[in-house]
């Protein structure tokens, strides 16, 4: 049956939006749902400051008045200006396994992001690398994360049938601590502290970080500027990650490397997995999710490394070190054993390099499609 596709316009329609999967993956033991409360900021037309910059519609499936999927369509004008290409993205797609609703989906995006005159569609993505990405096509059965979509095997049969081909892969690794500090780590990084004049800052609460904020993001801009589908964040947006992200993070899994000018010049975002507490939650922070996110910061054996980015003048002299000895003695003292990398693109082999001195596996892979939209 040919399904109905409505677009959303209301924040009630939004709200059912954003917690379809839950429906859809409900008694899956490794669905990770989103925090809701971050999908909504996110996705408010009123809230999401990408919308200095970004055309973004909504729409949700239905057959015989049932939900039966939903996808989101993105056109970044700053995306444009970075990469030299018009392409639209589409994102937070999900739907039952019936041809029809997947197509229904896709060709809704695919009319709408035409009337921009694009040359591809290419997605999961979002409106910002923040934004979680790609889609699952190994792994089905491993734990998901908190940055990372779960989706049925499926998924991929679908889009390929409809056309869509391979843009970029991320792959991800779950990772064994060490029971001791890794002695070339620590070495190396001792002598880049010497050599350059740096040290970890020394943080007693979250608010001491908050000075830092701002060059984290002129860091984590100027690093990530080259990877697949990146497009820098603007003054708003890192606002917005700031007010959405730092309240969750430990600061003692949080090492930012400091120059003896009081300069920022390398970070790690790594935090205890909060896995099974969205689980336990459903996503929602009230009445009592929050409780389960509390207990998952102070007591937990598995973490999630986020982000590492280190200054371009600062590359190659052991700053990565620095962050990785600091982390790895951080997991130790908390009886952290097991670290998931979260995604990484397939071609990073520097990010890679960083893991060959832990026992590791590869047991996740993450896809973006992409389909022309040219005629012919």
């Amino acid at each position: 049956m040919q399904p109905v596709i409505k677009e959303v316009k209301t924040l009630k329609e939004l709200r059912t939006f954003i917690r379809y999967p839950k429906e859809l993956y409900k008694g899956n033991l490794y669905y990770v749902p989103t925090l809701f409360m971050d999908d909504y900021e996110t996705l408010r037309w009123d809230k999401n400051p990408a919308f200095d910059h970004c055309e973004a519609k909504y729409w949700l499936a239905y057959q015989d008045g049932k939900l039966v999927g939903r996808v989101a369509g993105i056109v970044n004008k700053l995306y444009k200006e970075h990469w030299g290409v018009n392409y639209g993205r589409f994102n937070w797609i999900d739907f039952i396994d019936d041809p029809d609703v997947s197509k229904a989906l896709l060709d809704t995006v695919e009319t709408w992001v035409k009337s921009f005159n694009v040359e591809a569609l290419h997605g999961p993505l979002g409106f910002t690398d923040m934004d979680r990405e790609a889609m699952l096509v190994e792994g089905f059965d491993q734990l998901g994360t908190m940055v990372g979509f779960y989706n049925h095997p499926y998924y991929r049969e679908h889009l390929e049938r409809l056309g869509y081909i391979k843009a970029a892969d991320w792959v991800e690794y779950e990772m064994t601590v060490p029971k001791e500090p890794i002695e070339v780590i620590s070495r190396v990084a001792e002598a880049a502290k010497q050599r350059s004049n740096l040290h970890i800052l020394k943080v007693k609460k979250k608010k001491d970080l908050l000075k830092y904020a701002p060059q984290m993001f002129a860091v984590f801009n100027e690093a990530y500027k080259h990877l697949y589908g990146v497009v820098p964040l603007t003054e708003k947006q890192v606002a917005l990650a700031i007010k959405q992200y730092f309240g969750m993070i430990v600061p003692e899994y949080a090492p930012f490397v400091i120059n003896d000018k009081d300069e920022l010049v390398g970070f790690g975002i790594t935090m205890p997995s909060f896995s099974r507490a969205l689980q336990k939650s459903g996503g929602e922070l009230f009445p009592f999710g929050f409780i389960h996110l509390l207990r998952a910061m102070k007591k937990n054996d598995r973490a999630d490394l986020y982000l590492i980015g280190v200054k371009e003048e600062y590359r190659g002299k052991g700053v990565n070190a620095i962050l990785m000895d600091h982390i790895i003695k951080v997991f130790q003292r908390n009886g952290i054993t097991k670290v998931e990398s979260n995604p990484e693109l397939e071609t990073n082999s520097l990010v890679q390099t960083q893991w060959k001195y832990f026992e590791r596996r590869q047991h996740k892979r993450r896809r973006v499609f992409i389909k022309s939209m040219l005629e012919g």
